[in-house]
C-alpha cells in the first residue's frame, strides 16, 4: 500500500523562498546599489542586455501533451504486448482469422483510449487560452510599456489596482498595497505588502511582507519594485522545476503490470509441462507440429484477451459520466484510482466553501446603523461610483440595506485615508448638506481603543466577537464622528480620536449547498476528508465542526505546530488530525508523503504552489481557474468545484475496479477450468479435444458478455470499502473455481468421449460456453445470486444472444464446414442442460461458504 518511491522527492528541503529570502531584509539604497540603479531612472539599455544575457526570457516553458505521445501511452500496458505477441504467433501458425480478431481487440482498446484522452487534453488546452501580459517598467529615465517576457533582474517595475505581477519584485515604494496572493496560498482574502526591510529574513510565502511574486495580482493601493527573479528564477519557476522532477505511473497500471506477469508465467510454464510431457507419454504416436499449434492456441484461450477493452469500456463510460459532471479526465486510469482513495486532502476555499464573503451577523449600539454606515465608508457607496475592490466591500454591496440604496446619493465623498496595513483601518469622509462625517473601518482591536465609552459593556461586545470567532467569523468594527465642514484628507488622522462606536459586522465564507451531503456520502464510501488550508485555525476549526470532519473546533493543528513534533509524531499526527491550518507549501507536500505510507491518497488543489503535492498524490484534481502547472500536473479537472463531484467520482471509480476484478475473475476461471481440463484430456486420447477454431470460438462467444461486465450495477458493500488489486486473492479464487470448472469440464468428457471426436467436441464447446455465461452471474456478487442488485441490461441481452448462438450455430453449414461441429441430439442438451445447472449451484455453493468462513477475502 501507498506510492512507489519514484515518486517522492525531497520537497520539504527545497527552499522556494531561496531566491528570494536574502531580498527581504535589505533597505531600499542596498537593493538599488546591487543593481547599480537609481528609482529615478531605472536599468539602462546595456545593463537590460547584459542582464538578458545571463539571466534569459521572463517565461517559463508550458509543456502541452502531442496527440503522438498519448497513442504511444496506449501501448504501454504489458498486457498489450502478450496480445500482440499472441496475434504474431496466430498468423505465423495459419490462423489469420484469430489473428485478426485479437488484432481487432488491440484497436478497439487502442482507440476508445486515445479518443477519450486525445478530447480531455483538447478541453485542458482551450481552459488555458493565450494570455499576453505587459509590465510597465522604468528604463533609462523613461516610463513604459513592455512584453512581461522582456524583464530582467533590476528592473524597475509600477503595478497599481487590477495589475498581474509579472516577475518576483522587492517593493520599495508601496501606497495602502493589497495583493491576492490565492495562486500560492489557496485563500481568496488579500494580504497588505510594504516596502520596509524586514528584521528577519522571510521563509514562508505569508512572511515576505515586501515581496510581490510573479503571478499574484494587486488588489488594491499601488506600488513601485525591482524585479529580483525571472522566469525559472521566480518562485513559481522553482516550483515548476520540481514538478517536472517528479514522476511516478498509475497504481491501476501497476497493477495491471503485475496480473499480466502473473499470466504470463503461469501460462508459459504450463505449456512447456504439457508440450514435454505429451511428447514423452505419446512417444512416436505425438505429432509435434500439430501440438505446438494445440499449445500456442491454448495459450491464447487462457489468457483474458479482453481485458483492456473491459476495463477501457468501463473507464470510458466512467469518464462521461463524470463529464456530464462537467469533470475532465486527463489520464483514463485515473478514474480507477481515485476509486482507490481512502484519504481526500482538500482545501477549504472554493471547494468546501463558496469563496464569497458575506455578512452574516450585526452589532449594533443604539441609535446607531453600522451597515449603513460601513457601505457609506465603501468605494460604491459615495459619489466616487467605484466598483468594490476587495471581497468585503462586494459582501457589503450585497447587503446593502434599503436605507443605504434610498439615500446614498444625499451623500458627497470629501476625502479618504486608505486602508494602512499597520493601522489596519481606513477612513472615510462625507458630507450630507452642512454636516461633514468621518466613518473609520477596521479590525475592532484597532478601533475599538479610539471610541468613547461604548453604550454596551464591553464585556458584551467581549462576548459576541469571540463567539463570532468561534464560528470562523470575520469581524470589522464601525466608529464614527462629525467633523468641522472642508477637513481636507491629510486632517482626517487629528479627529481619529473619541470616535462614537457604532458596532460590528461580521462576515462569513458560508458553505457550499452540497458540502455536507458529500461529507456523508464520503463517509458511507469510508473516505477520510482532511482539509488542509492557509486559513487561520479558528476558522479551519468552525469549517470543521460545520461539516462534520471534526467534533471539537479547536481539534486543529497548524502548519507550526507540525514542524516542532518528531517523525514519529507527526506521522501521528497526520493520522489523527483531519483539520490542518496555516499550512506552507511543503508542509501540504510532508502531510501527504506521510499519509501515503498508510493511505492511497487524492489530493485537490489549485495554486502552483500545489503542483508538487499534485504529482506526488496517487490522484490529483484541480479546479477550473487554477494555475496551468497545477493543471499540468493533475489527473482531474473540475470545471466546477465542489466535494459532491469529487466523491461521486470515487464511487464511480470504484464501480470500475468491481467490475473490472468480476471480469478478471470470471474469464480467469473460467478459462484456467478450460485450460486444465483440454489440456489433461491430451492426456488419454489420440485426437485433439478440442480444436483450435474451436477453442477461439469459445473465447469469441463467451467474450461480448463478458465485456458487457463493465456496465454493471454494483451493491453498496461492493464499493463502501477502497479496494485495491490483490493478485493472490484474485488468483486463488480463480483456481479454486476453476477447479471446479476443470471438475465438471472432464465429467462432458467422461460422458461424450466414448462418441466419438465430433460429438465430443461440439458437445464440450456447448458446456464451456454455457458454463462460462452462467458463471458471470453467480461471480458478479459475494452474495446470493439473487439477493444482488439486478445486472444491466447489456448483461442479459448479450448473454442471450451468445446462448441462441451457441444452440444454433452446430446446426448451420458454418458450423458444420468451419468449426467441424455435428448436430446435438435431444439427450444431448437434456444431458449439458444438468451439467450447467449443477455446475451453478456448485459454484454458487462454494462462493457462499467461500466469504462466510473468510477463505475468500472481499478486499
Amino acid at each position: 500500500m501507498g506510492l512507489c518511491n519514484d515518486k517522492r522527492v525531497e520537497y520539504n528541503k527545497v527552499d522556494f523562498m531561496l531566491s528570494v529570502s536574502e531580498y527581504t531584509t535589505l533597505t531600499v539604497d542596498d537593493l538599488l546599489s546591487k543593481y547599480s540603479l537609481s528609482n529615478e531612472k531605472g536599468l539602462t539599455d546595456d545593463q537590460v542586455i547584459v542582464q538578458r544575457q545571463e539571466h534569459g526570457l521572463n517565461q517559463i516553458t508550458s509543456k502541452q501533451t502531442l496527440w503522438w505521445e498519448i497513442l504511444k501511452r496506449q501501448f504501454s500496458s504489458p498486457f498489450v504486448y502478450i496480445l500482440i505477441v499472441c496475434a504474431l504467433l496466430l498468423a505465423i501458425i495459419g490462423e489469420p482469422i484469430d489473428a485478426v480478431m485479437i488484432t481487432l481487440f488491440i484497436l478497439l482498446n487502442t482507440t476508445l483510449s486515445f479518443y477519450q484522452e486525445f478530447q480531455s487534453e483538447k478541453t485542458i488546452q482551450l481552459l488555458k487560452g493565450i494570455i499576453y501580459t505587459r509590465a510597465r517598467v522604468r528604463r533609462n529615465g523613461v516610463e513604459q510599456i513592455i512584453d512581461s517576457k522582456d524583464l530582467v533582474p533590476g528592473d524597475i517595475v509600477i503595478v497599481e489596482n487590477g495589475d498581474v505581477i509579472p516577475a518576483d519584485l522587492r517593493f520599495i515604494e508601496t501606497t495602502s498595497l493589497m495583493i491576492n496572493e490565492s495562486i500560492l496560498s489557496g485563500e481568496s482574502a488579500p494580504v497588505p505588502r510594504h516596502d520596509k526591510p524586514l528584521i528577519k529574513a522571510a521563509t514562508e510565502f505569508n512572511e515576505a511582507e515586501n515581496i510581490g511574486f510573479s503571478g499574484t495580482t494587486v488588489v488594491s493601493g499601488k506600488a513601485m519594485g525591482v524585479v529580483i527573479g525571472t522566469g525559472e528564477q521566480t518562485a513559481i519557476g522553482e516550483i515548476s522545476n520540481l514538478v517536472e522532477k517528479t514522476h511516478g505511473s498509475s497504481g491501476f497500471e501497476q497493477n495491471l503490470s503485475k496480473l499480466s506477469t502473473f499470466i504470463l508465467w503461469m501460462v508459459i510454464v504450463t505449456l512447456i509441462l504439457l508440450y514435454i510431457s505429451n511428447i514423452f507419454i505419446k512417444g512416436p504416436d505425438a505429432n509435434p507440429f500439430e501440438l505446438l499449434i494445440f499449445s500456442i492456441t491454448l495459450a491464447v484461450g487462457v489468457i483474458p484477451e479482453a481485458l483492456p477493452v473491459v476495463t477501457t469500456f468501463a473507464l470510458s463510460r466512467g469518464a462521461r459520466e463524470l463529464a456530464d459532471k462537467k469533470v475532465v479526465v486527463k489520464r483514463l486510469s485515473a478514474i480507477e484510482d481515485l476509486g482507490s482513495i481512502d484519504i481526500l486532502c482538500t482545501d477549504k476555499t472554493g471547494t468546501i466553501t463558496q469563496n464569497t464573503l458575506t455578512v452574516d451577523s450585526l452589532y449594533e449600539e443604539p441609535d446607531q446603523d453600522p451597515l449603513f454606515l460601513a457601505c457609506l465608508a465603501s468605494p460604491f457607496g459615495n459619489e466616487t461610483s467605484k466598483q468594490p475592490n476587495n471581497s468585503f466591500d462586494l459582501a457589503l454591496l450585497n447587503r446593502a440595506p434599503q436605507s443605504f440604496t434610498d439615500t446614498k446619493s444625499q451623500y458627497t465623498f470629501v476625502g479618504e485615508v486608505p486602508f494602512d496595513p499597520e493601522r489596519r483601518r481606513n477612513i472615510v469622509s462625507v458630507k450630507k448638506g452642512k454636516t461633514q462625517i468621518m466613518i473609520v473601518r477596521g479590525a475592532p482591536e484597532s478601533i475599538l481603543p479610539l471610541c468613547i465609552s461604548c453604550k454596551q459593556s464591553e464585556q458584551e461586545i467581549s462576548n459576541w466577537m469571540n463567539q463570532q470567532g468561534r464560528d470562523g467569523k470575520r469581524i470589522i468594527a464601525v466608529a464614527t464622528k462629525e467633523i468641522p465642514l472642508h477637513t481636507a484628507d491629510d486632517s482626517l488622522l487629528e479627529y481619529e480620536k473619541d470616535l462614537i462606536f457604532a458596532g460590528l459586522i461580521s462576515f462569513i465564507d458560508p458553505l457550499k449547498d452540497s458540502t455536507i451531503s458529500a461529507v456523508n456520502h464520503a463517509k458511507q464510501l469510508n473516505v477520510g476528508i482532511k482539509m488542509i488550508t492557509g486559513d487561520n485555525a479558528e476558522v479551519a476549526g468552525a469549517v470543521g465542526k460545520k461539516i462534520g470532519i471534526v467534533d471539537d473546533p479547536e481539534a486543529v493543528i497548524t502548519g507550526t505546530e507540525l514542524d516542532k513534533l518528531t517523525h514519529a509524531e507527526q506521522e501521528e499526527a497526520v493520522e489523527k488530525y483531519f483539520v490542518f491550518a496555516r499550512i506552507s507549501p511543503q508542509q501540504k507536500y510532508r502531510i501527504i508523503e506521510l499519509l501515503q505510507n498508510n493511505h492511497e491518497v487524492g489530493f485537490l488543489g489549485e495554486g502552483i504552489n500545489d503542483a508538487p503535492a499534485l504529482k506526488l498524490a496517487n490522484v490529483s484534481l484541480v479546479v477550473q481557474d487554477a494555475s496551468d502547472i497545477a493543471r499540468e500536473a493533475s489527473d482531474i479537472v473540475l470545471l466546477e468545484s465542489g466535494l459532491d463531484v469529487i466523491v461521486m467520482g470515487i464511487q464511480e471509480g470504484r464501480n470500475v475496479f468491481a467490475n473490472t476484478v468480476k471480469y478478471i475473475k470470471a474469464t480467469l476461471a473460467s478459462n484456467f477450468g478450460n485450460f486444465f481440463a483440454v489440456a489433461s484430456a491430451t492426456y488419454f486420447i489420440n485426437f485433439l479435444p478440442m480444436l483450435p477454431l474451436q477453442i477461439l470460438l469459445v473465447n469469441l462467444l463467451s467474450d461480448f458478455p463478458m465485456i458487457s461486465i463493465a456496465t454493471d450495477r454494483n451493491d453498496l458493500d461492493q464499493i463502501k470499502m477502497p479496494k485495491r488489486y490483490h493478485m493472490g486473492e484474485i488468483a486463488k479464487q480463480a483456481l479454486i473455481l476453476g477447479v471446479v470448472s476443470t471438475s465438471f469440464d472432464l465429467l462432458v468428457f467422461r460422458l461424450f468421449v466414448s462418441s466419438g471426436p465430433q460429438v465430443l467436441q461440439t458437445n464440450w464447446l456447448i458446456s464451456s460456453i454455457l458454463t462460462e455465461l452462467v458463471f458471470l452471474f453467480s461471480i458478479r456478487t459475494n452474495r446470493f445470486f439473487l439477493h444482488t442488485v439486478a445486472p444491466s441490461f447489456p448483461i442479459i441481452s448479450l448473454s442471450l444472444g451468445a446462448i441462441i448462438a451457441t444452440l444454433v450455430i452446430p446446426f448451420t453449414s458454418l458450423g458444420r464446414q468451419l468449426f467441424s461441429l455435428t448436430p446435438p441430439t435431444q439427450s444431448n442438451f437434456i444431458t449439458i442442460g444438468l451439467v450447467v445447472l449443477v455446475y451453478f449451484i456448485s459454484t454458487e455453493t462454494i462462493k457462499l461458504i467461500g466469504y462466510k468462513t473468510g477463505f475468500f477475502s472481499e478486499k
